[in-house]
C-alpha cells in the first residue's frame, strides 16, 4: 500500500509554485536563459514566460532579472529571492513527503 499526494503552493487563491515551476526556475538558474530552460522542458518560450510572469506577480519581489542584449548577448538571471523560493519550496516538499511516509507507516500498522 502507498499513500500518495500532490504538493503545490497557492497564493491569493492562485497556483503559485509547484514541481514544474520550480524545475523551470532551476533550469533558468542553470542556463541563464528562459528560452534554453523552456526548450529542455519541452515547452514554448511563451508558456515559460507566462509561468514566470505569474510567479513574479504573486511574489514580493521578482524571481528573474532579464539582461538586455549587447556584447555577449542578453540573458535571464535568477534573483536571490528566486533562489530563496526554490529552497523554501524544496524544504516544504520534503516535509510533505515525510508526512506522507509517516501516514503510510501508521496505516500499514493498523491494517
Amino acid at each position: 500500500m502507498k499513500v500518495k499526494g500532490n504538493f503545490w503552493l497557492e497564493k491569493n487563491g492562485k497556483s503559485f509554485l509547484g514541481r514544474g515551476r520550480i524545475e523551470l526556475l532551476k533550469k533558468i538558474d542553470r542556463y541563464g536563459s528562459i528560452s534554453k530552460a523552456a526548450k529542455e522542458m519541452k515547452m514554448s518560450y511563451k508558456a515559460a514566460w507566462d509561468a514566470i510572469d505569474i510567479i513574479n506577480k504573486l511574489s514580493k519581489y521578482d524571481v528573474v532579472e532579464k539582461n538586455s542584449g549587447g556584447k555577449g548577448g542578453g540573458g535571464t538571471k535568477l534573483t536571490e529571492y528566486g533562489k530563496k523560493l526554490i529552497a523554501v519550496y524544496e524544504k516544504a516538499q520534503t516535509e510533505f513527503e515525510n508526512a506522507l511516509n509517516a501516514i503510510e507507516k501508521q496505516i500499514k500498522k493498523s491494517i
